[in-house]
This record gives structure tokens, sequence and C-alpha cells, in this order.
């Protein structure tokens, strides 16, 4: 494992790559914590629809400009489509006109075939798209990965940094507007935010699997936590070790990255899934309960 890595580290290319998973494992969590909460987990899959449409114009963009490399300006373009996308959702939601699921229905739709529209007219095919909808790590660029950087900053100061109002409107809608808190902000604050998260997720699970690296260490941390601040943390390791296991072996087995990351991560929710339920019963039958247990159940009530 240690001369695997060494190899992976010693190639430019293959280092990009690292650090980028790395980023996105910790990362699409913290936002993917609060989407759980709040029951939007699909969110992140319109958004992710939306950023195929935001790359596709990032080619058209970069054809019209004679720019040789297009893949340059794939993923501002997806950055700029998925916050627009985000805050059309809110906007629909916030009007009344159109349920939270017709926004989703909408962006679905409309993202993939914007996509395949823009593509075409910019002169590629939708094969140009694969890279973005199935995921290609392995063509990180220098840019990609300081953008990663840089916009996985502002997702940690949002949704760390602001955990305290966001957790309040994630468990409790009405309370928050008795408190005084800017619910309709920190709606949108959330949306943004989890659209940055996808832009740049893309580049290592793509669009179709990108919610998956969001919801699904939430809910495999769920099964051993009891509080909030738990779960995202514990999420956040889970998301880190799934992204940067699914790296090591397909570098070995040639396999789709994204694909691997997400079927581990599927894996381990599954095999806790299993678990889970044969620990709890051996608990049962002790008539000694543990004393770390009851500071963790104490911890959850003040939470």
């Amino acid at each position: 494992m240690i001369d695997i890595l060494s190899e992976m580290w010693g190639s430019g290319l293959l280092r990009r790559a690292l650090i980028t998973a790395a980023i996105v494992g910790v990362s699409a969590p913290v936002m993917g914590t609060y989407l759980v909460q709040r029951r939007l987990t699909l969110l992140g899959d319109g958004i992710g629809h939306m950023a195929l449409t935001g790359v596709a114009a990032g080619w058209l963009a970069a054809s019209a400009a004679g720019a040789t490399q297009q893949d340059q300006w794939a993923v501002p373009g997806a950055i700029f489509a998925s916050v627009l996308g985000a805050l059309l959702i809110e906007y629909l939601r916030d009007r009344g006109k159109a349920s939270g699921d017709v926004a989703l229905a909408l962006l679905f739709y409309g993202g993939i075939a914007g996509g395949v529209l823009l593509i075409g007219i910019a002169g590629g095919t939708t094969n140009n798209l694969n890279a973005y909808l199935f995921g290609s790590i392995s063509t990180v660029t220098p840019l990609d990965m300081w953008l990663s950087v840089f916009l996985a900053v502002i997702i940690f100061i949002v949704g760390i940094g602001l955990r305290p109002a966001l957790f309040a409107l994630c468990h409790d809608e009405e309370f928050a507007k008795a408190t005084g808190l800017p619910v309709r902000v920190l709606s949108v604050l959330i949306s943004v935010t989890a659209a940055l998260t996808i832009a740049i997720a893309m580049r290592v699970v793509g669009v179709l699997m990108v919610s998956a690296l969001m919801v699904i260490p939430v809910a495999t941390a769920q099964l051993v936590t009891r509080s909030f601040i738990s779960t995202m943390r514990m999420a956040m390791i889970i998301g880190l070790v799934v992204a940067e296991a699914g790296l090591i072996i397909t570098y070995v087995y040639d396999i789709s990255p994204g694909a691997m990351i997400v079927m581990l991560a599927v894996g381990l929710y599954a095999l806790l899934s299993i678990v889970r339920p044969l620990l709890v019963r051996s608990q049962e039958k002790d008539p000694h309960p543990n004393m770390d247990d009851s500071l963790r159940g104490e911890e959850c009530r003040t939470e």
C-alpha cells in the first residue's frame, strides 16, 4: 500500500488526483448533512444536471473565443450553471410557482437536454460529456485542483462556521423564523453552497453520481452517531476514506474511479446496516450500560 501511494504521489497528475479526491471526500458530506436533514437529498442530482449544461456552455464559450483547450472553461461554466440552478430552485419554491419536486424535475430534464444541445452547437459530441457524467479524476488539471481548494474553503466557512444557524433552519424552520433567523437567506445559502460542492465533486464522481458522495456518507454516519455534529464529522471521515480508497483501487485496476468510490460508500453503508442491529442486541443483553454510551446520549440531548 505504501509503495502504491509513493508511486502515485511521485506523479504530478496522480498527486493532483489524490489531493482533489481528498478535498471532495471531506467537503461533500458537509453540505450533504444539511440536505439529508432537510430531506432534500435529490437536490444534488438536480443541480448536477444543471452543471452539465454549464460544462457544455463552457465548451461553447471556449469555441467562440478560439480557445484550444475547452476543458479549462468547463468547470467555471459548471460553477455558474450550478449556482444559477440552485437560485432557480429556491425562487420557484419560495414563490410557490412550483413544488420542490417539479422544480427538481425541470432541472433534471432541462439540464441534460441543455448539455447535449449546447455541446452539439459547440462542435462536440456526447462523448465529450462522458468525463463529466461519470467522472474522470485522472484528467484533473492544476486549475481544477486550485478551484477545488478555493471552493472547499467557502464550503467549510459556510457549512461549519454557520452550523448553529443552519442546524436550526434544517431542524425546525418555524422555530428558526421565530428566533429571528434570516430563513430565506440561509435556505439560499445552503442551496448555493451545495451547488459549489457539486461543481468540485463533478470531476471525481461525475454529475450522475455526485449526490451519492454527498448523501451516502451522511446516511452511513447516522447509523453509528447520535448527534448532528458527530454525524457531520463521521461523514467527513467516511467521505475521505472512500474517495482515497476508490482512487487507489482504480490505480491498480482499470475501473472507473467515480463508480468505485460510490460503490465503496454503498458497500460500507450496507455492512454497517447489517452489523449495527447485532451490536444493538448485544448491548441490550448487557445489564451494565457502557459509560461512554451514556455520555454520547447526553451529548445528543444537549446538541
